[in-house]
Parts: C-alpha cells; sequence; structure tokens
C-alpha cells in the first residue's frame, strides 16, 4: 500500500459541544484526498487541513453529473477506541456506485487505511455522549476541464467527517409520512440504486411538498405503475403486517442500504419471518384499516431504525400501531446502535475498532 503523507493543519478548530450538534453542521480539521488519472490510476493518497478547494469551472462533475458518494458513521466505544460500522461494506457499494457511472474502481483495503489514519488524526472530533456519532462522507468527482458528454479522465477522492448528534434529539418517536403520487424517484435499469448526486436533486421537490403540509418523509412509489412501494426519503421501508416483515426488493430501482441489510439478518436470526417482495400501497392501506399492519418502519444510516406513526395516501390518513413506537422498531434500535456502541455482541463482524 502507498504511504499516506500526513499535512496537520497549524490552527485547530474549537470541537462543538453536544449541545451545538447538528447533523452535517460542522467538519473536523483534516480530510483525505486522493487523485486519479489514466497513467498512474488512484495515487497521492494525503491527509490535509479541511478547507476549499479550487475548482475549473469547466470540470466535467458541475455540467454532467458524474459523481458518487457514500455515508457511514463511526462511534465511540466505552473503552475509548473507536467502532466503525461496516466500512469495507460501505466501500464496496462504493464502487458499485462507482462502476455504474464509469467511475475508476479504488481498492477497498487502501482506502480503510486511509480512512483509518484519518480518524487516528481526527479522533478528538469523535463525539462521546449517547447518541451521537461521527458521519463519515467518502465521495468522488469527475475533474476534467472539458464540457462534453464522456467518462472524464481525472478524477478526485475525498473524505470529509462531521460529529452529528442524536437523530431523535427529542426522544426516539414516529414520523408522519405521506405517499407520493404525482413524482418519481428512480426507475429499473437507472441510477436509483446508487449513491449519485442526481439521484437526490429528483427527491428534492416532493420532499419540499411533503414538509409543507405536515409531514416528515415521502414514500415513494415505483416508476411504472405507481403501484408498489419503493422506499421512504432516504431510507428503505418495511412492514410488519400479521407477524411477517416485508420489504421491497432490490430491483435496480431501490438503494441496496446497509441498515437494511442489517436489519434482515438480525430478524432472520430472531427467527421473525421476513421476506423481500412487492407490496402495494393499497395492500398496505388495507393492511392498516383493517388493523393487521402492525408495525412500519424505515431501515437507514442518519437514523438506524425511524418508526412511522401515521401514513396518508390521497385523501385516506392511516395511524399506525395508535402512533406509537412498534415492539419491533425499539428492539432493532437498541440491537443494532447497541452493536455500533460495543454494548451488543457483534456476532456478523460487523465493527472494526480503530485504537486512539
Amino acid at each position: 500500500m502507498a504511504d499516506i503523507a500526513i499535512n496537520l493543519c497549524k490552527n485547530r478548530k474549537t470541537i462543538p459541544t453536544t449541545d451545538e450538534l447538528g447533523f452535517g453542521v460542522h467538519f473536523s480539521d483534516h480530510m483525505l484526498v486522493m487523485d486519479y488519472n489514466l497513467e498512474k490510476g488512484w495515487h497521492g493518497t494525503r491527509i490535509e487541513p479541511y478547507g476549499p478547494i479550487q475548482i475549473d469551472p469547466s470540470m466535467m462533475a458541475l455540467h454532467y453529473g458524474q459523481a458518487i458518494f457514500e455515508g457511514m458513521k463511526a462511534f465511540r466505544a466505552n473503552d475509548g477506541n473507536i467502532n466503525l460500522f461496516r466500512a469495507r461494506d460501505h466501500f464496496r457499494r462504493f464502487n458499485d456506485s462507482a462502476r455504474r457511472v464509469c467511475i475508476p474502481e479504488i481498492d477497498i483495503e487502501e482506502l480503510f487505511a486511509g480512512l483509518e489514519k484519518l480518524l487516528e488524526v481526527d479522533n478528538q472530533w469523535v463525539p462521546s455522549a449517547h447518541g451521537t456519532a461521527l458521519y463519515i462522507r467518502p465521495f468522488i468527482f469527475a475533474t476534467d476541464e472539458f464540457l462534453g458528454v464522456r467518462p472524464s479522465h481525472t478524477y478526485k477522492l475525498m473524505i470529509i467527517l462531521s460529529p452529528v448528534g442524536a437523530y431523535y434529539a427529542e426522544g426516539f418517536n414516529p414520523v408522519k409520512i405521506m405517499v407520493e403520487d404525482k413524482y418519481v424517484r428512480a426507475v429499473r435499469g437507472g441510477i436509483g440504486e446508487i449513491k449519485t448526486p442526481g439521484n437526490y436533486a429528483a427527491s428534492l421537490l416532493a420532499a419540499v411538498n411533503a414538509q409543507k403540509k405536515g409531514f416528515t418523509q415521502v414514500l415513494w412509489l415505483d416508476a411504472h405503475e405507481l403501484k408498489w412501494l419503493e422506499e421512504v426519503g432516504t431510507m428503505n421501508i418495511m412492514v410488519k403486517i400479521d407477524g411477517e416483515v416485508i420489504t421491497p426488493p432490490l430491483n435496480g430501482s431501490i438503494l441496496p442500504g446497509m441498515t437494511r441489510d442489517s436489519t434482515i439478518k438480525i430478524l432472520s436470526k430472531w427467527n421473525i419471518p421476513v421476506v423481500e417482495k412487492q407490496i402495494s400501497i393499497d395492500e398496505v392501506m388495507q393492511a392498516a384499516g383493517n388493523g393487521h399492519l402492525q408495525e412500519m418502519f424505515g431501515t437507514g444510516t442518519a437514523a438506524v431504525i425511524s418508526p412511522v406513526g401515521s401514513i396518508q395516501y390521497k385523501e385516506n390518513n392511516s395511524v399506525i400501531n395508535n402512533g406509537e413506537v412498534g415492539e419491533l422498531s425499539q428492539k432493532l434500535f437498541d440491537e443494532i446502535t447497541g452493536i455500533q456502541y460495543g454494548t451488543q455482541p457483534d456476532d456478523n463482524n460487523w465493527i472494526d475498532t480503530v485504537k486512539v
């Protein structure tokens, strides 16, 4: 593996207190940077002070959207060390995204080593209060100075770090969601299954409209029939009907969420029936109306588990589980966060420990 050059900043920032933490607001002192060109491949791995970067107005990523990103978390364990949750799996998904938009893949072990070193350098930025974490954002963007639709010949990879507060600052409470029956987020064969900026730009208008109406999230339906459940906002979705947990299959338009995968594995270990299959919004609303919809929750890196207390489709609004957190939602949240913080056994080897 190539050596990692380290250029430490001269003036450290003031680290925010727990009360000052939000999500994606504060950034640590340093960032990891790598470059790519056709002659050298990925090279020049370095850690340098966090700060603005200079770009050319004709940079291809600005015009054609050839860019990808990931999102993962690190946690302060009780022994003071840092727990990374499924980092290599996130980097594998990073490479999946890269292939889809013609970005050269990265050596996972080299990238992991760079992240470890970055965490060692900025380890004091990992908060220790319960529910807090360090959000890790790797991203790549095309840097050719060229106007024309083709894959770039040069790229830049960066990893930045952001301490984040508890997602549920006011407690673990259910959210209200609205089913989107006009706009669509992604189609099969498109880019819905990868983390690329355009994917999220497509979701903004519907999300803003829903928030104006008092809803927290948008539940997306399939683009072809506007019938089948897909995702909720930035999360995968699961419903528990008559004791069985159902989640839409990975059919090409749904992001293969890491928390989704973790949840499926945990449910299987608990011998709770879980199935990946298509389920229509009509089925869900009918189950909600006749009392068979026991729980509904989102799964994602930011919230881990996000219980749904009510769902509105067209003019029909249904309350789920009396608007309260379901027993299974709470149990899953406690299990996954327990693994992340090191208070629950890590039977699946999801944790890598960075000793500081």
